[in-house]
C-alpha cells in the first residue's frame, strides 16, 4: 500500500526569534525539513510527498530538494492563510489513498513510529502518533486562576505524522471550510464528522522545533542518536 505525506512548511520564526522561516535553520550541517523529508523519502511505504510553503519560498524550497537528491516530492505549491488552509491545498496534489500529515519542523519521527501508525490499516480510518502526558496539567482561567486539575491518565500530548484515508480528511476539510472551523490539526475536523480517532504510541523525542530551547534539544537528540 502507498501512502501520500502532505509536509505544511510554511512557518515563521517568530517564537523562534529569528528572520528566517524555521524550518530553513541548520540541524547537523542540513535544513530542518530537509532532515524530515529524507525520513519519509527513506520509508518505503511513502509513494509521495506535497511540500507546501510560502509563495516566496517556494524557489528556494525546490533548490534544496534537489541539492539533497529528494526524488518523492511531486509537487512544491503555495500554503494558505493558516496551517488547515495549507493543508487543504496539499491534499489536491495526492493520488494516493491513504494521507500523512506531518510537519515540517518535526524531524525525529522514526520508522518505528511509523510502522506502529499504519497498523491501524485496514481496520481503522484515522489515526494519530501521541505520547502520555508526563506533567500534572491544570484548566486556567483568563485571569491565571486554576480552574481545575485534569486526570493526567486521560491526557496525551499529540504529534505527527497523523494518518487519515484521504477521501476522509478531504470531506473533513469540506466540512470545516462550509462551517468556518478554526482548528489546531487535522484529528479534529476528522472527529466533526463522528469518526473514531486511534491513538497510536509516538515517541517523546518525536519533537516540534518551536523556540530555541527545542533547538538545544535536537542537537542533544542527534548527538544520542550518533552514539547508538
Amino acid at each position: 500500500m502507498k501512502i501520500g505525506v502532505v509536509i505544511p512548511a510554511a512557518g515563521q520564526g517568530k517564537r523562534m526569534g529569528t528572520k528566517k522561516s524555521k524550518q530553513f535553520l541548520m540541524l547537523e550541517k542540513k535544513p530542518i525539513f530537509i532532515h524530515t523529508l529524507l525520513v519519509f523519502e527513506n520509508y518505503p511505504a511513502v509513494s509521495e510527498i506535497v511540500v507546501v510553503t510560502k509563495k516566496e519560498e517556494i524557489a528556494e524550497v525546490e533548490r534544496l530538494i534537489r541539492h539533497y537528491g529528494i526524488q518523492k516530492v511531486t509537487h512544491v505549491i503555495e500554503g494558505g492563510r493558516e496551517r488547515q488552509d495549507s493543508v487543504y491545498e496539499g491534499l489536491k496534489y495526492l493520488h494516493t489513498d491513504w494521507v500523512m500529515v506531518h510537519d515540517a519542523v518535526r524531524p525525529f519521527v522514526t520508522p518505528t513510529a511509523l510502522d506502529r501508525l499504519l497498523r491501524i490499516i485496514p481496520n481503522g480510518r484515522a489515526a494519530i502518533l501521541a505520547v502520555p502526558v508526563k506533567d500534572t496539567i491544570k484548566q486556567v482561567d483568563r485571569d491565571g486562576n486554576v480552574e481545575q486539575s485534569l486526570d493526567r491518565s486521560k491526557l496525551w500530548a499529540v504529534q505527527t505524522p497523523q494518518l487519515f484515508e484521504r477521501k476522509l480528511l478531504w470531506e473533513a476539510h469540506q466540512l470545516a471550510k462550509e462551517q468556518n472551523l478554526a482548528v489546531t490539526d487535522d484529528a479534529m475536523m476528522v472527529e466533526q464528522l463522528g469518526i473514531t480517532v486511534q491513538v497510536v504510541l509516538g515517541e517523546y523525542n518525536n519533537i516540534k522545533l518551536t523556540t530555541p530551547e527545542d533547538l538545544i534539544l535536537a542537537e542533544a537528540i542527534c548527538k544520542a542518536c550518533k552514539a547508538r
